[in-house]
């Protein structure tokens, strides 16, 4: 959506409000690959040789920092990697190559990742469901194009769907291979700084809550490093913030860990244990089922707002099915991306008892000081409109399947000195809030 400052293009201003889209994105150069480094990697063994397509550059860049070289458990490492791809990647009937540097694989949606899923087996995705009460969508086919890669082939075939195709240097980026796609497992709690994330979000707790729905500001946010992210999201959980949550989660992040660049990329994730052996970010194990031809999650989100610019945003609902249960992800305005079958949860089989909207970062404190990964747009949420990063029309799904206000919205900024967040009501955002920050600074050494 195109929020911009100016003339009649102001429409997701609190006092306008309509919608547009469009791309551009580029990809930055791979590192240089140091000699000695290729000439081990091309005598230690045949099936190196045999395997032409591996990523070696990718390979030596995770390894340059090793101070021993042991080619039989790097071997290994990389057979490992290969056997992943093959679970990720399916074959395509169609491959788009995005400006951006992505291939898009249009895979067969029966042949997705979603149906290795020992519970999903055999199952062909479902039939849209029944939408809430309230939530009004544009007519079938009115998609909005967010993302480069769907104006440079077109969409996907009928009876397919889009699929990023990971790399073997993006496993090699991650921490281990089983780690690929996951978050890092944390005590995860609203009320105290989680090790090494920080947060400012604001939520409702105490209710049953069937689904939330969300207007989502889109910023670039500057990341210090490989091993942090940037992300603003919302948050579907229930279970106790012990071994047993379960969330749902959308938005958008810049993961350079995960995306090998630094911008800002369509997301989703679930767990079902608190983010130990269940889950994962967008298609990158079984579970989520995408039903849509056009969006390609993990894909890059185009354009993005400017500082005292051009204002863009995302809307995000995710709800249950009346019906069969299951948690369905809408898009924009009518826009179904998909759903989480409800048998990958417990608690969340039966419905929420928190939502959850805001901002996220990794702060790993490199050299000992916090780090000055932003959040949102870099800014503190008081600089208002245009130069803070916002949520709006914040709403969640009732018992009765009624999109409905929020009721006791809490705002919470676990270190308010690097990202602080403000909330608001008026009568065309409804409930909202700026949050985000620059990270290190005087006040947050």
């Amino acid at each position: 959506m195109d929020c911009s400052t100016s003339g009649s293009s102001c429409s997701c201003c609190p006092w306008r409000s309509s919608s547009s889209s469009s791309s551009k994105i580029s990809l930055s150069p791979s590192p240089i690959i140091p000699i000695l480094v290729l000439f081990l990697l091309l005598v230690s063994s045949p099936f190196l040789c045999h395997a032409r397509s591996l990523d070696i550059a990718a390979f030596r860049t995770a390894n340059r920092t090793s101070q021993t070289f042991r080619p039989g458990e790097e071997l290994q490492k990389l057979k490992m990697i290969r056997a992943r791809l093959r679970d990720i990647n399916k074959p395509s009937l169609k491959t788009i190559q995005s400006p951006d540097g992505d291939i898009i694989d249009c895979v067969l949606s029966h042949q997705q990742p979603a149906f290795d899923h020992p519970l999903l087996k055999g199952q062909k995705p479902l039939d849209p469901p029944e939408r809430p009460n309230g939530q009004h969508s544009t007519a079938a086919g009115a998609e909005e194009t967010f993302q480069l890669w769907s104006t440079s082939g077109g969409a996907c075939p009928e009876g397919t769907v889009p699929i990023r195709r990971t790399r073997e240097a993006d496993v090699l980026r991650a921490s281990s291979v089983q780690g690929f796609g996951k978050k890092v497992k944390r005590h995860v709690r609203r009320d105290t700084s989680s090790t090494g994330h920080e947060h400012a979000v604001g939520y409702v707790s105490g209710d049953q809550y069937y689904g939330a729905k969300a207007s989502i500001n889109v910023w670039a946010p500057k990341v210090a490093n490989q091993y942090e992210f940037s992300l603003s999201q919302l948050w579907v959980i229930s279970g106790s913030f012990g071994d047993d949550l379960n969330t749902i989660e959308a938005g958008w992040q810049v993961s350079p860990e995960l995306y090998g660049d630094s911008y800002p990329r369509f997301f989703t994730y679930w767990t079902t244990d608190a983010y130990q052996a269940t889950g994962c970010y967008n298609l990158l194990c079984s579970g989520f089922v995408q039903t849509n031809t056009r969006i390609a999650i993990g894909a890059a989100i185009s354009p993005t707002s400017s500082y005292g610019g051009g204002q863009f945003d995302i809307s995000l609902m995710v709800w249950k099915d009346p019906k069969h249960g299951n948690w369905w992800l809408e898009f924009g305005s009518g826009v179904l991306v998909g759903y989480w079958p409800s048998v990958l949860f417990t608690h969340l089989r039966d419905h929420a008892s928190m939502v959850q909207f805001g901002g996220e970062v990794v702060n790993s404190r490199p050299s000992g000081f916090h780090t000055n990964t932003q959040m949102g747009s870099g800014h503190f949420a008081g600089e208002g409109f245009g130069k803070a990063s916002y949520f709006r029309n914040l709403q969640v799904v009732d018992w009765d399947n009624n999109l409905i206000p929020l009721q006791n919205l809490r705002v919470l900024a676990d270190h308010p000195n690097c990202y602080d967040i403000q909330g608001g009501i008026n009568r065309v955002w409804g409930n909202y809030f700026y949050y985000g920050g620059p990270g290190r600074n005087v006040r947050c050494p």
